[in-house]
């Protein structure tokens, strides 16, 4: 029986290969790269230097890809028109609240999002968690930044001198347990926008006696990894926050 899927052969279930690829092609430029070799290009998307020409000038033909009179590849005007309709249309919380609800999913444990404002950190989002004792904290509370993970975590990554803060930024997150309020721990990452801003910090908290030291270096992974995805969604550029960028990070 002949198979009438619309799916090539390798292609993945509901996806099209050739979109997937011309994506990655755009998606190759970093921020602040005007142009790029088809060379250099073809490495980063991960393909042969035929296909990566032949999808460059299909996107040529839309404009979301211009070539330059040296032969180089940049991104062209629709690209900017689309990220333009996005940020237009951008509303913070269907980001950051789905970001959280996922994370509360993976760990069990309430999830929130904070900003700094001035000395102060502030709660912008929450998620409470399943269990029925846990740490308590308002949307719009505000809190002290030198105390509690979160807001180490913005000062670390807002460029705050000596330790704890060299230490922070080394591993990308940081722990504490007890710090602001006895007998409550938490976990937290930074969470950065396009340049490098620093946007906020991502964190869990809990119970000291059920977020133990244990738990919290396992739930390290998670939180690192929902505030790399959140940074890459507000951001819309996967280059502005991975976690071996968030290593690299320096003030």
């Amino acid at each position: 029986m002949r198979n009438t899927s619309i799916e090539e052969p390798g292609e993945p279930a509901g996806g099209v290969v050739a979109v997937t690829r011309a994506l990655s092609l755009m998606e190759a430029f970093a921020v602040g790269e005007s142009a790029l070799s088809l060379a250099e290009l073809s490495r980063r998307a991960g393909m042969h230097k035929t296909t990566a020409l032949r999808l460059a000038r299909t996107l040529a033909l839309s404009q979301y890809m211009v070539q330059t009179e040296d032969g180089q590849w940049r991104l062209g005007p629709a690209a900017g028109w689309l990220g333009a309709r996005y940020q237009a249309g951008f509303d913070v919380n269907n980001v950051v609240e789905p970001a959280l609800h996922q994370l509360v999913k993976e760990t069990g444990e309430s999830a929130s999002f904070y900003v700094r404002e001035g000395d102060i950190r502030s709660c912008v989002a929450r998620v409470e968690g399943p269990q029925s004792v846990r740490h308590n904290v308002r949307i719009g509370e505000r809190l002290p930044l030198n105390k509690g993970a979160p807001g180490r975590v913005i000062l670390a990554f807002s460029g705050a001198r000596g330790e704890p803060y060299e230490a922070i930024r080394e591993r990308g997150y940081q722990i504490s347990m007890g710090e602001r309020e006895a007998e409550v721990s938490s976990v937290a990452a930074p969470v950065f926008g396009l340049n490098w801003r620093l946007l906020g910090s991502m964190c869990i908290s809990g119970p000291s006696s059920r977020l133990t030291k244990a738990k919290l270096e396992k739930h390290a992974k998670s939180v690192i990894r929902a505030a790399n995805q959140l940074s890459y969604a507000l951001a819309g550029s996967r280059s502005s926050a991975t976690p071996a960028a968030v290593s690299r990070w320096h003030p």
